[in-house]
């Protein structure tokens, strides 16, 4: 079973420090030439970084690669039965909590096909849990850039969109979170965690009547996801236009 990226309640609570966010895309490219560069990562780094870092392979991380796929190669019937092993073995270490061995298996599994959306998803999901916001729009976008039907990707992919958003104020996020959850919402208006986002997004945009309409979707559609402190908040806008929630 897949973790989900949706926490909605905290993209409603700005981040206290941007200081934390250091890939933060609204920070611009730094102008301070006393600025340290840095440090290179070594391998064991790279493993639990994603996609290995995206930097120049050492001839130590090629020859490691090449021992691995080999060893796979005899023990698999395909690659793409290999990297779906190890992607599901990283879901499981990612609800243990274990995020480094979980990146370093979502890393594998990408190695082995670089079209397995699952690798990429639970990288996303992996940067997400660590607070690595852009890192996890970069890799959910890399899955829905594959796989742009799958409804629970979009939903994940809005929700980092919208945690951007409540980080950065720039409304690029809710334009780009918005084409996101429409076409979510056209694939499947049945999903729960779609409507919630929508409700969010509205009430970003102070258009609250379609917020509180796509809350109550929501709520008909999976009461056990609706989060009580974000009604309270929606409350203190306007009162509920069909008086559930009083």
């Amino acid at each position: 079973m897949k973790e989900s990226v949706v926490i909605w309640l905290a993209l409603l609570i700005p981040v206290m420090s941007l200081a934390q966010n250091t890939h933060l895309a609204s920070a611009g490219t730094s102008t301070d030439t006393n600025v340290a560069p840095k440090k290179p990562l070594n391998l064991n780094e790279r493993r639990i970084t994603p996609l290995f870092g995206e930097v120049s392979k050492t001839s130590e991380q090629i020859d490691e690669e090449i021992k691995f796929l080999s060893d796979c190669d005899k023990s698999f019937s395909t690659r793409a039965e290999a990297s779906s092993f190890f992607a599901t073995r990283a879901w499981e270490y990612l609800q243990e909590g274990s995020l480094d061995t979980a990146c370093y298996r979502f890393n594998l599994a990408q190695l082995l096909n670089d079209k397995n959306v699952e690798a990429y998803w639970g990288l996303g999901v992996v940067s997400y849990q660590r607070e690595n916001w852009v890192d996890a729009k970069r890799m959910l976008s890399k899955g829905v850039s594959l796989q742009g039907d799958n409804v629970p990707l979009l939903v994940d992919l809005s929700t980092v969109q919208l945690k951007l958003y409540a980080i950065t104020s720039r409304k690029e996020e809710l334009e780009e979170a918005s084409e996101v959850l429409k076409r979510a919402v056209a694939l499947d208006s049945t999903y729960a965690l779609g409507q919630y986002n929508l409700a969010l997004l509205h009430y970003n945009l102070d258009e609250l009547d379609k917020s509180w309409e796509h809350l109550h979707k929501g709520r008909v559609l999976d009461f056990s996801q609706l989060n009580l402190d974000f009604v309270e908040l929606l409350k203190a806008k306007m009162p509920d236009p069909q008086g559930f929630f009083k």
